[in-house]
C-alpha cells in the first residue's frame, strides 16, 4: 500500500465553520388564477422578485437531535444574483462531532402576512427550502471543498438521520432510456445532458485540485475558466427546470386523508395543479467547507467504563498506587461450567453464566465483610485493652511484621493486628501495619487508632517514609511521620530529600477559606501549608545544602517544557505544578526572614543565570554542524565571550552540584567536548581553596534517573559504613536543572573497553593497569599481585558493591564502555539509563562480572590456582554487602515507592506493578536469610562464567567501531 497520511478528528480543535456562497435555480412565475386562489403568496419576498431578500439559518444535527444553537447569515441586498460569500461559524468543535453529524441548512423567505398552513402563523418567515449534508461522508473522512447541495423547495431541513431533504441529487442512468425516480413517475432522460451534467462534474473535481494547489495557478486562465464552469452550473440548473414528461404510476393507490387530500404511499400530498409547491423549477445551494492540509478522518473519545456506583479510585493516585484487591475465587457447583457451556449429561440443565462489569471490585469493600469487621471491633473495645497474643498468636503477628512496605495483608492479618493493637504499641514495626489494617472511613476506628499514635515506640526512618507514601492520607499519621523526621539531622535528611520533594503530592490539601471575596472584587482564598511542606520550608531554609537542593528539585517539577505525564488527568497535573509553586514561594518568603536571607536569595539567583547560559552554550553546540574540533574552537569562543561573564566571578558562587564548593571562574584551556549525538561538554571550574572542580553539563537528555540511582547508591554506602563495610564507592554527583538538562561531577578514570584494548601500554589487562599506576613499593610495604595493597583492596571491594548494588536496582545495558576504573583503583558504573530489569540487549546477565574483573583479583580461586587471588575476599565482600542491604530493605523499598509518581519515563511499570515490587523480588524477602545467601552464592558462580555478557560486549565493541 502507499503510504497515506491523515489527521484525527478528535484533535481539531477548531470550531465548526461552514461558507454560504451563493444559491442558483430558476423556477415559473405563479399564474394569476393561483394568485387569485391565494392572495398571501403576493407578499411573499420570492414571488415580487427573482433576487428576494433570502438568509439561511445552519444547525448541526445527530441522531435526529439538535447538537447546539443555529448560526445565521447576516441581512444582505441582492442586485443581480443570491450571493452571500460568507463564512458561518458554529458554537462547537469539530474534536466534538458524533460520526453522523448532519447540517441542516435552511433558507428563509419573507413575507408580509402570516403562512396559511398554521405552522409559522404569526410568524412572517416561511422556508424557501432546505437541505441536509452530512460532515462525515461513508468512509468516516471529513467532507471539504464546494459543494452543491440540493434546495427541497418550500421545506425546512429537518436534520433527521432519515432525512427527507437530502442534499445530492439522485444519479440517474445515462442513455436515452426510460427509468422511474422517486416520486412514482417515468421519466425519459436525455443522452445528450447526462453527458453535460458528467462534463461538468469532471470540471468541477479539478477546480477542486486546484483549489488544493495540485494544479499550478494561471490567474488570467483560471478567470475564464471559472466564469465558464458557473456559466455551465446555471445552464445545468436551467436544464434541470424543463418540464419532464412522465407518466404517473397506476400502482399510486390511495392513502389517507391530510387536511381534505388524499396522501400517496410516501406519505407525501399531491399538489393539485397551479399550486405554488408544485412549480416546475430546482434550486441548488453551493457552499464551501475548510480545508485542511491532510484529510480529517473521524475518530472517536474512548470513555472509560460507567460505574455503576459513586465509588471512584482516588484521583491523585496511579493505578499502581491504589491496593487492588485480587477478584474473588469462585467455586462452581455441578452442572455450572466457566466457559458458560452447560451439559445434560452433567445436570447442565440448560443454565448460562452471565458476567456482569462491577466496577466496585478493587475499590469497595463486601458490604457483608465490612459489616462483620465493624461488629467484630466494635464489641471488643474495653477487652483488646489487655489482651495478649499465646505462643502461636505471637508466631503469627511476627511473621507478619517481618513483611515488606508492598507487601498487602489478608483481612484475617488486618483484623488479627487491629485485635492485639494494644500490645503491639511497643513494637516499632507494626505501626505501618496497623496503618494498613485500620478502616479509615469509620470514625470509630479512626479515633481508636490515632489516640495510639503518642504511645507507640519510636519508629525508624523507613516506617516514616511508607507513612508519608501514597496509601496514607489520614493528616495526623502524616504529621506523626514528619514528626519522627525531625530527629534526623541534615546530612541524613538530605539523603531523602528528594523523595520528600515527590512525597508533598500526597499531603492532604486543607484550605482554610475558599471563595471569599473582597472590596476590589477579586477572589481570595488562602490555603494552609501541609505540614511535610512547612518541615521542608524550615529546616531548608536554616541550611545552605538543604535549601540549594530543595530548590533545584522544586524548579525541575515547575519546568514548563516537561512532557505530560501518561495516564495522569490535566488537573491532577495542574494542582501539582499550583502546589509546588506555592512551596517554592513560601520557601522564599522563609529565606526573607533569616538573618542570610537576602544573601542566599542572591546566591540561588546567581546559579540559576548561570544554569541558563550553561544551557544555552550547551544547545548551540548541540546544533552546530562541523566535526569536533570545530565544536571544541566554539565552545572556548562562547566562554571567553564577555557576554556570559564565566571566566572570573565578582564573589565566590557555591555550585548548584555541590554547594560545598565555591567557584571563581571558568578555565576556558580545559574545556572539551564528548564525541556523542548530544554533543555534552566538558568544563573545570577554579575553586576558592586553588583547586579545580571538573564537571560535564548536557542538555537534550532526562538526568533525573541517573540521579535517583546515584542518590540510592549514596543512602547505600551510608547503610554499609554504618555497619564498618566501606566498599570504596563512588557515588559522584547528578543534579537534573531541568527535565532535559543537568550537570555531572567528572570523575577522573578510564574505561574497561580502553584499558583491555591497550596490548602496549597495559597488555589488555586490568591487573597490569592496576600495577602501572600503583607498582609495589620498595620498602618491602605490603603489596598483593605487585599492586599496592590499598589499590587493590579498592578495587576488591568497590567491585564487589557495585555487583551487589547493580543486580538490587537491575541496572541494565552495561557493556565494557560504562564499566570506570579510576588509577587509584576505585571501579564504579556510569549511565544509569536502563533500570528494573530493563536492558535493550537480549540475554542480558543479572550482574556484570565478567572474566577480566575476576583476572584483575588474582583469577578465581581454585585448588591449582594463584594463592595470592583476592577472588574469596570479592565474594565475602559482596555477600556481607547483600545482607547488609537485605535487612535495610524496607527504607531502600520505601523510597523507591515515593517515586513511583516522579514522570521519570524509565520508571514506568506496567499496570498494577510498582517501582519498590520490581526490586523487592531481588531482595528475595519471601525467605529466610540462609536461603537468600546461598542463593547469592549461586548467582556470582553462573554470572562469573556466563557467555552472555561476553557477547554483548563484543557486539558493541563492533557497533562502536562501525560508528566511528
Amino acid at each position: 500500500m502507499e503510504p497515506f497520511t491523515f489527521a484525527s478528528s478528535a484533535e481539531l480543535h477548531l470550531p465548526v465553520a461552514v461558507k454560504v456562497n451563493r444559491l442558483e435555480g430558476h423556477e415559473k412565475s405563479l399564474p394569476y388564477s393561483t394568485l387569485l386562489k391565494r392572495p398571501d403568496l403576493r407578499h411573499r419576498g420570492s414571488n415580487l422578485s427573482p433576487h428576494s431578500e433570502l438568509y439561511i439559518t445552519v444547525q448541526p444535527f445527530a441522531d435526529s437531535k439538535p447538537l447546539t444553537v443555529h448560526a445565521q447569515t447576516p441581512h444582505k441586498h441582492f442586485k443581480t444574483g443570491r450571493v452571500w460569500n460568507h463564512w458561518l461559524s458554529l458554537p462547537m468543535a469539530y474534536s466534538t462531532l458524533p460520526s453522523n453529524t448532519q447540517l441542516a441548512i435552511t433558507l428563509w423567505d419573507v413575507t408580509g402576512v402570516p403562512s396559511r398552513s398554521g405552522e409559522y402563523a404569526g410568524s412572517h418567515h416561511v422556508p424557501f427550502g432546505g437541505s441536509t449534508i452530512p460532515l462525515f461522508d461513508e468512509e468516516g473522512t471529513l467532507r471539504t471543498g464546494r459543494q452543491k447541495c440540493r434546495v427541497h423547495r418550500h421545506r425546512a431541513a429537518d436534520g433527521f438521520s432519515d432525512t427527507t431533504t437530502p442534499w445530492a441529487e439522485q444519479k440517474r442512468r445515462r442513455g436515452r432510456m426510460r427509468a422511474s425516480d422517486e416520486e412514482g413517475e417515468t421519466v425519459v432522460i436525455d443522452e445528450k445532458a447526462s453527458r453535460r451534467e458528467a462534463e461538468l462534474e469532471r470540471l468541477v473535481g479539478l477546480m477542486k485540485k486546484h483549489e488544493m494547489g495540485e494544479i499550478p495557478e494561471t490567474k488570467w486562465l483560471d478567470q475564464m475558466v471559472f466564469r465558464q464552469i458557473e456559466k455551465l452550473e446555471r445552464q445545468s440548473v436551467k436544464a434541470s427546470n424543463r418540464p419532464r414528461q412522465s407518466v404517473q404510476r397506476s400502482s399510486v393507490s390511495a392513502g389517507p386523508e391530510v387536511d381534505g387530500t388524499t396522501a400517496n404511499k410516501t406519505g407525501e400530498v399531491p399538489c393539485a395543479e397551479g399550486d405554488p409547491d408544485h412549480i416546475d423549477g430546482s434550486f441548488f445551494l453551493y457552499l464551501e467547507f475548510p480545508r485542511f492540509d491532510h484529510p480529517v478522518v473521524f475518530t472517536d473519545h474512548e470513555y472509560p467504563p460507567p460505574p455503576i456506583s459513586t465509588i471512584q479510585p482516588p484521583t491523585t493516585q496511579t493505578a499502581a498506587a491504589v491496593n487492588l484487591k485480587p477478584p474473588p475465587e469462585v467455586q462452581l457447583g455441578p452442572g455450572i461450567h466457566s466457559d458458560n457451556a452447560t451439559s445434560d449429561a452433567e445436570g447442565g440443565g440448560g443454565s448460562t453464566i452471565f458476567r456482569v462489569y462491577d466496577p466496585e471490585i478493587g475499590y469497595n469493600d463486601n458490604p457483608a465483610e465490612t459489616k462483620h469487621r465493624r461488629l467484630i471491633r466494635g464489641q471488643r473495645n474495653a477487652l483488646d485493652r489487655d489482651l495478649k497474643p499465646n505462643p502461636k498468636m505471637r508466631d503469627f503477628l511476627n511473621n507478619v511484621m517481618l513483611k515488606g512496605p508492598t507487601a498487602e495483608l489478608s483481612d484475617k492479618e488486618k483484623d488479627e493486628v487491629w485485635r492485639f493493637r494494644h500490645h503491639l504499641t511497643r513494637d516499632k514495626r507494626a505501626l505501618t501495619k496497623l496503618v494498613k489494617s485500620v478502616n479509615w472511613n469509620e470514625a470509630a476506628e479512626s479515633r481508636q487508632a490515632i489516640a495510639l499514635l503518642p504511645k507507640w515506640a519510636e519508629i525508624d526512618v523507613d516506617d516514616a517514609l511508607e507513612l508519608l507514601g501514597p496509601g496514607v492520607s489520614d493528616p495526623s499519621v502524616r504529621a506523626y511521620a514528619v514528626e519522627r523526621l525531625r530527629k534526623a539531622d541534615d546530612e541524613e535528611l538530605l539523603l531523602y530529600l528528594l523523595q520528600l520533594v515527590q512525597a508533598l503530592k500526597f499531603e492532604p490539601q486543607q484550605h482554610s477559606s475558599h471563595g471569599n471575596t473582597n472590596g476590589a472584587g477579586e477572589e481570595a482564598a488562602e490555603t494552609e501549608d501541609s505540614s511535610l511542606a512547612s518541615f521542608l520550608i524550615a529546616r531548608s531554609a536554616a541550611n545552605l545544602k538543604l535549601g540549594n537542593f530543595l530548590h533545584w528539585y522544586l524548579m525541575v517539577e515547575l519546568d514548563p517544557n516537561a512532557p505530560p505525564p501518561l495516564n495522569t488527568p490535566t488537573e491532577v497535573v495542574e494542582a501539582n505544578r499550583f502546589l509546588y509553586s506555592r512551596v517554592s514561594y513560601d520557601f522564599m518568603l522563609a529565606l526573607a526572614e533569616t538573618t542570610e536571607g537576602q544573601e542566599r536569595r542572591n546566591i540561588l539567583l546567581r546559579q540559576g543565570e548561570l544554569i541558563t547560559i550553561l544551557a544555552k552554550i550547551s544547545g548551540d553546540i548541540r546544533g552546530m554542524k562541523g566535526d569536533r574540533l570545530r565544536k571544541i574552537e566554539a565552545l572556548k569562543k562562547m566562554l571567553v565571550d564577555p557576554k556570559n561573564d564565566l571566566l572570573d566571578f565578582k564573589t565566590p558562587l557555591p555550585l548548584p552540584l555541590d554547594p560545598d564548593v565555591k567557584v571563581t571562574g571558568v578555565l576556558p584551556e580545559e574545556c572539551n567536548v564528548f564525541k556523542s549525538t548530544l554533543s555534552p561538554f566538558y568544563l573545570t571550574f577554579k575553586t576558592t581553596d586553588g583547586g579545580r572542580y571538573p564537571l560535564i553539563f548536557k542538555t537534550g537528555d532526562d538526568l533525573r534517573q541517573d540521579q535517583l540511582v546515584v542518590q540510592i547508591i549514596a543512602l547505600m554506602d551510608r547503610l554499609l559504613r554504618n555497619e564498618n563495610l566501606d566498599l570504596k564507592l563512588t557515588p559522584y554527583r547528578i543534579l537534573a536543572t531541568s527535565t532535559l538538562a543537568g550537570a555531572v561531577q567528572f570523575i577522573p578514570s578510564t574505561p574497561l573497553s580502553s584499558i583491555l584494548s591497550s596490548p602496549t601500554k597495559y597488555k589488555n589487562s586490568i591487573l597490569t593497569y592496576l600495577r602501572h599506576h600503583n607498582p609495589a613499593p620498595q620498602d618491602n610495604s605490603p603489596s598483593i599481585l605487585g599492586v599496592r595493597k590499598d589499590a587493590m583492596d579498592t578495587y576488591v571491594k568497590s567491585v564487589a558493591g557495585y555487583c551487589v548494588i547493580t543486580y538490587l536496582l537491575g541496572v541494565g545495558d552495561r557493556h565494557l564502555d560504562n564499566l570506570l576504573l579510576s588509577p587509584d583503583g576505585h571501579f564504579f558504573h556510569i549511565d544509569f539509563g536502563y533500570i528494573l530489569g530493563r536492558d535493550p540487549k537480549p540475554l542480558a546477565p543479572l550482574m556484570k562480572l565478567t572474566r577480566e574483573m575476576v583476572d584483575g583479583m588474582g583469577g578465581p580461586s581454585t585448588p591449582n590456582g594463584n594463592s595470592e587471588s583476592q577472588f574469596p575476599s570479592f565474594r565475602q565482600h559482596a555477600l556481607t554487602a547483600y545482607t547488609t542491604l537485605r535487612r535495610s530493605s524496607s527504607l531502600i523499598l520505601n523510597l523507591l515507592a515515593l517515586m513511583q509518581d516522579a514522570r521519570i519515563p524509565g520508571l514506568g511499570v506496567a499496570e498494577g506493578e510498582s517501582v519498590a515490587g520490581k526490586v523487592e523480588e531481588r531482595f528475595k524477602l519471601g525467605v529466610s536469610e540462609p536461603v537468600a545467601v546461598e542463593f547469592w552464592r549461586q548467582l556470582v558462580e553462573r554470572e562469573m562464567g556466563s557467555w552472555g555478557g561476553v557477547v554483548i560486549d563484543k557486539l558493541h565493541g563492533l557497533a562502536q567501531g562501525w560508528r566511528a
